[in-house]
C-alpha cells in the first residue's frame, strides 16, 4: 500500500513535457483548417449544383390577396421538400431546401406557409393531393409520426415538404384537414369531367 501511494505521488510530479516542435504542430492546425474549408466548399459546391439541376421547377405561388378564413393554423419549423416518395431528394430550387421557422395557415383556398428569414409559398387548394405523418425527411429524422408531411403538386411535379409543430398533438388535426380537402378537390374535379 505505501509503494502504491510512492508510486502515485511520483506520477503526480511528473509534468508533461513542454512543446518544443511549434512549427510542426502549427502546420498540421493549418493543414486540418484548409482540410474543413475544402469539404465546407465542396458541400456548397454540391448544393449549388443540386439548384442547377431542379431550375426547371416554376416559381412559388404567392398568397393571394384575399387567402379567407383560417380552418387551422400553426407555428413551428419547416424541414424541407424532397421528391414526393422519396424522402432523401432534397429539393433546394426556389428556397424549398432553407429551414426555417414557419407559420402555416390552412384556408378553403389552400396552405400558406409563411417562412421568416426565407422565402414564403401558396400551395393552393387544386394542388394538394395528401398529408401523413411521418418520422423523416432529408437530413432531419424523428420519432414515428413526429413530422407532418404534406404532399402537392408544382410544375408537373410531386413534392413532399416536412413541418414540425411546436405542439406535435396538432399534427392529427392537419393531416384529417387537409385529407379531406383534398378529398373534395377530387370529387369535384370528378364530377365536372363527368358533365
Amino acid at each position: 500500500m505505501t509503494s502504491l501511494l510512492i508510486t502515485l505521488a511520483a506520477e503526480a510530479e511528473q509534468k508533461s513535457a513542454e512543446v518544443t516542435n511549434w512549427s510542426g504542430r502549427i502546420g498540421w492546425l493549418v493543414g486540418l483548417a484548409l482540410f474543413v474549408v475544402l469539404v465546407y466548399w465542396l458541400m456548397r459546391q454540391g448544393w449549388k449544383w443540386r439548384a442547377t439541376l431542379q431550375s426547371d421547377l416554376p416559381e412559388l405561388p404567392e398568397s393571394p390577396l384575399e387567402p379567407g378564413a383560417a380552418k387551422l393554423r400553426m407555428d413551428g419549423r419547416y424541414h424541407g421538400s424532397t421528391t414526393a416518395g422519396q424522402w432523401l431528394d432534397r429539393i433546394v430550387a426556389r428556397g424549398l431546401g432553407t429551414r426555417s421557422r414557419v407559420e402555416l395557415t390552412l384556408t378553403d383556398q389552400g396552405l400558406d406557409v409563411v417562412r421568416p428569414g426565407a422565402d414564403d409559398f401558396f400551395v393552393p387548394r387544386a394542388q394538394l393531393v395528401e398529408a401523413r405523418l411521418d418520422k423523416g425527411i432529408a437530413g432531419k429524422v424523428l420519432a414515428e409520426g413526429g413530422l407532418l408531411v404534406v404532399t402537392w403538386e408544382h410544375g408537373g411535379k410531386r413534392i413532399d415538404s416536412g413541418f414540425r409543430s411546436d405542439r406535435a398533438a396538432e399534427h392529427a388535426a392537419w393531416v384529417e384537414a387537409i385529407n379531406s380537402m383534398s378529398n373534395d378537390t377530387k370529387i369535384s374535379t370528378t364530377e365536372g369531367t363527368a358533365r
